[in-house]
């Protein structure tokens, strides 16, 4: 048991240090970019998304007006 609680403190050293050092953080101006490209993204994906249920809706309802 002892050896467990020992490895987890080794695994939380290294990642420790690993976010420190290594990582490379992004400046405000890189991250404030990134989220402006990641909501028009969205925005456009959902728009996307939106017009084809509005066309699979029409499609259906010609479906279901044809087979009553």
């Amino acid at each position: 048991m002892k050896k467990f609680f020992e490895n987890r403190l080794t695994d939380l050293k290294e990642s420790y240090n690993e976010l420190v050092h290594k990582v490379s953080w992004p400046t405000k101006s890189e991250l404030a970019n990134s989220t402006v490209l990641v909501m028009v993204a969205s925005i456009i994906a959902s728009l996307v998304i939106w017009v084809i249920d509005l066309a699979i809706n029409e499609m259906m309802k010609v479906v279901y007006h044809v087979a009553a």
